[in-house]
């Protein structure tokens, strides 16, 4: 019993700190944008790995 003399100001600490966690990331608009970040993944940004291996393969014959 004496047990949740602890727990009970342990877990409204951890409520208070989870509420300013929330309230803070919607201030600095961390919510703003929710479609591009599961978009992303799916952008071709570099090259499938054969062109780069060929334009590598470019680079140094055109070094030497």
């Amino acid at each position: 019993m004496n047990i949740l003399v602890l727990l009970i100001p342990l877990s409204l600490l951890f409520l208070v700190g989870a509420g300013i966690a929330f309230f803070w990331a919607v201030d600095h608009d961390q919510f703003d944008d929710m479609e591009t970040p599961r978009l992303m993944p799916l952008a071709d940004v570099n090259p499938p790995a054969h062109a780069q291996a060929s334009s590598d393969a470019e680079q140094t014959d055109e070094k030497t």
